[in-house]
């Protein structure tokens, strides 16, 4: 009795002391010890015995206490042990909580900007992948992905199983029999804001059906089918070409017919700008332009259809006939882009064209003498208007410059730079000579008609422009004159003096002191004045130049208002001279040499003609 209350005790310590998760196995053990206790109550007690069976039995207990604290230390070490991994295990799953928590963090901020890798099958998105797994790429990974549903579907050895799932610890593999299609990983399911399984359970359907849909497509049926309509389109194409031959030759029949019997030349008012032959040749030529146009679409046409009838060559197709459509739909984009450009252009080209209109109005009136400017010549009108007109297309070409296509170009604008370029250093000279002729106009040496002397060369100015000017000579000589060279050089307008003053022409003639300078002067003058072109008023005059040891020189004076017949007037003054002073009985002779009548009726003459001038 005495032991039994000492184990319940001891239980009762046990359990306060120890922790409740091992009260159970404390409480279970104090049960097994106090059984055998129970059942030896049962028997009998010896009145005799009792002390020497009491001191056993204590005996006994204090063993079977000791062995229970033994296994109490021990169990309160296990729950130690127990209760420190557990905590370990609790801070492990806190931390991957926590890591999982940053990545998903970070993927959602990257997903707004990563487009993620595409796969594409048959220009048919399956899905996207976004991560990398084990040196590999995304880009990588769906490359391989597309390979291995690529050669699944066209490898008819391979037999039609279902798409199925193989999990592993940290990642799904989707498996197509013995073949790995794609594994599925925690990243993969980050990305996708989803679980490994769901993300699995998503992409394996998608899967399936493209690999169906690709093993259906590359059946041998289907094959056959394909064939079949490839020949077809051939035949088609055949028939078609065969067609429009005999359309184009009947057009030719046609067109020989209506030259033969209704075709009339092609007459622009009085000129026959073609006839029946030349006419008829440019239809032909029209018509087989036509036919090779016609062939060469249907064959640009047909090229396409036949490589889109088997999947292998589809891409092909899709390429050859984007090379086609491309460049029509940039043509055609490009106009319709370039119509706001054009309606700008357009604007300003009205704008400048009717201020041109208004300075040329201006310039005529002026040029008329309707308007008259003070210190403005009306000679001045044309020139002016010229460059007017010059510097208002060049404004007008430096604002249309940006709005023309490919003026953003490098290419563009090197060739205009190099094009300059050329034209500057090659057109010095031209420029030079423009420059020179403005100088001429403004400053009105001569103008159109005038009879003038440049250098060595006289006669009649027949055209004055910004870079030559021409002159007719007496002898009719065509002379072209640089601007340069006449404004580096002497100019004699003749008509100029002939107009406002009236020119002098004069000669010269040597005449013995034996006769009077009075009868001489009287005869130079009566001979001038039956010159015809001389005038009267202002009147001619004799001027004695040199007084020498056997003659005087005499210099005849008159006007003229005409400077072209200048040649002309003075050989018939020249003769006029030699008329009258025969008349009058006195010889014309040279100095230091004498002649008589015995041996020469008229004795010779001496005429100095020097240089005319311009009083």
């Amino acid at each position: 009795m005495h032991y039994q209350i000492i184990i319940y005790l001891l239980v009762l310590i046990g359990s306060i002391s120890v922790p409740s998760s091992i009260n159970a196995q404390i409480l279970k053990k104090a049960g097994e010890l106090l059984l055998p206790s129970n059942s030896g109550n049962s028997d009998t007690v010896n009145p005799k015995g009792v002390g020497v069976d009491v001191l056993e039995e204590l005996k006994t207990d204090s063993a079977r206490i000791a062995e229970l604290m033994l296994e109490v230390e021990q169990m309160r070490l296990n729950e130690i042990l127990l209760k420190t991994q557990l905590e370990a295990n609790n801070q492990h799953v806190v931390e991957d909580s926590l890591k999982k928590a940053a990545q998903k963090q970070r993927i959602d901020s990257l997903r707004a900007i990563t487009p993620g890798v595409p796969v594409v099958i048959e220009e048919d998105t399956l899905f996207k992948i976004y991560a990398a797994r084990g040196g590999h790429s995304a880009f990588d990974r769906a490359e391989t992905t597309m390979e291995t549903i690529m050669k699944i579907g066209h490898d008819r050895r391979l037999r039609r199983d279902s798409v199925y799932l193989l999990d592993n610890d940290s990642y799904i593999d989707i498996m197509y029999g013995d073949k790995v299609i794609i594994s599925v990983t925690e990243n993969d399911a980050l990305w996708h804001s989803t679980t490994p399984d769901v993300l699995a359970e998503t992409w394996m359907p998608i899967i399936n059906d493209k690999i169906s849909l690709l093993k259906a497509e590359n059946s041998f049926w289907q094959i056959l089918k394909r064939a079949a309509l490839f020949v077809l389109v051939i035949i088609m194409q055949y028939l078609l070409v065969k067609f429009i031959n005999f359309l184009f030759r009947k057009l030719r029949r046609e067109i020989i017919w209506l030259k033969v019997h209704k075709l009339k030349p092609l007459v622009i008012k009085d000129y026959e700008l073609l006839n029946t032959k030349y006419l008829c040749r440019a239809l032909l030529v029209i018509s087989r332009f036509l036919r090779y146009a016609l062939l060469l679409f249907f064959f640009i046409l047909t090229v396409p259809i036949l490589f889109s009838i088997f999947p292998q060559t589809e891409g092909l197709a899709l390429k050859i006939f984007d090379y086609i459509v491309d460049p029509i739909k940039m043509v055609i984009k490009s106009i319709i882009e370039y119509i706001p450009n054009l309606f700008i252009i357009a604007i300003i080209w009205y704008c400048v064209r009717y201020i041109v209109k208004g300075f040329r109005y201006i310039s005529d009136e002026i040029q008329s003498e309707k308007l008259k400017i003070s210190g403005f010549y009306s000679d001045w009108a044309e020139p002016t208007f010229n460059i007017i007109r010059f510097l208002l297309y060049a404004f007008m070409i430096a604002m249309i410059y940006p709005y023309l296509p490919g003026s953003e170009s490098g290419v563009f604008q090197g060739i205009s730079v190099f094009v300059g370029l050329i034209v500057s250093l090659g057109s010095s000279s031209v420029i030079s000579n423009f420059i020179a002729g403005f100088v001429i106009t403004y400053m009105r040496p001569f103008k159109k008609g005038d009879f003038i002397k440049v250098n060595d060369t006289v006669g009649n100015v027949v055209e004055k422009s910004p870079f030559i000017t021409r002159i007719r000579t007496i002898k009719n000589e065509l002379v072209t004159i640089p601007n340069t060279f006449i404004t580096t050089s002497d100019t004699v307008n003749y008509s100029a003096s002939a107009r406002q003053y009236g020119l002098i022409i004069h000669t010269m003639l040597t005449m013995g002191y034996d006769v009077p300078w009075r009868k001489v002067h009287e005869l130079l003058i009566d001979s001038a004045l039956k010159t015809k072109g001389v005038l009267e008023h202002p009147a001619p005059f004799v001027l004695e130049t040199e007084l020498n040891d056997n003659y005087m020189c005499y210099q005849i004076n008159a006007y003229i208002k005409e400077a072209d017949d200048m040649p002309v007037i003075m050989s018939d003054l020249l003769q006029n001279i030699q008329d009258y002073f025969n008349e009058a009985g006195i010889e014309l002779f040279a100095p230091h040499h004498f002649t008589t009548k015995s041996r020469c009726e008229v004795s010779p003459v001496k005429v100095d003609i020097s240089s005319i001038s311009a009083k």
